[in-house]
């Protein structure tokens, strides 16, 4: 089960019913965590920025056929994941552990922040390069991916989303296989 954690923003483009009643200790199955997603509209485009609650790393994706969203997330993840080089037993892993995608409200003010922060980047990337030359899938990769997380912590607690991203998976679906 993948437990994807909307804004409030988010959560009223949804009827009521759509919203799961979780237990406040639930957690999702996958290694990246829960999901966290944001409607941002930037130079009048509306996007959904997705962030992973354990790794950070950030998706862009245009804000359309918002009905269909949880369906449509596990294959978000899977692209991602290729892109990054992740081994194809990690990602089936990863996919198959998102076999349900429940809608829940957010619970992390830390990752609201960065989101936040990540918000502002894709902004300058805009402002930057303009509307029709900014690739979402360069942004992520040249900017979001690589940058810094919790920065306030010490500097073993910094998170990179990339490095992040291929330890946990490995952790977790590299040790399911070695049984």
């Amino acid at each position: 089960m993948l437990i994807l954690r909307a804004t409030r923003k988010v959560l009223a483009l949804f009827p009521k019913p759509a919203v799961a009643e979780l237990a406040p200790d639930a957690i999702s199955d996958t290694a990246l965590g829960d999901w966290y997603v944001n409607r941002i509209v930037i130079e009048r485009q509306p996007l959904l920025l997705f962030v992973s609650e354990k790794s950070r790393l950030a998706m862009l994706e245009p804000a359309r056929d918002l009905k269909n969203l949880a369906r449509r997330v596990p294959s978000f993840v899977e692209y991602r994941l290729r892109r990054l080089g992740i081994p194809d037993t990690q990602i089936e892993g990863e996919v198959a552990s998102m076999d349900e995608v429940v809608l829940a409200p957010t619970r992390d003010r830390s990752i609201l922040g960065q989101m936040n922060d990540f918000t502002h980047s894709t902004r300058y990337q805009f402002a930057r390069f303009g509307r029709d030359r900014v690739d979402l899938r360069e942004t992520e990769e040249e900017h979001l991916w690589i940058t810094p997380c919790l920065c306030s912590k010490t500097a073993d607690e910094v998170i990179f989303p990339i490095n992040a991203t291929q330890a946990l998976l490995a952790e977790k679906w590299n040790r399911g296989a070695s049984r």
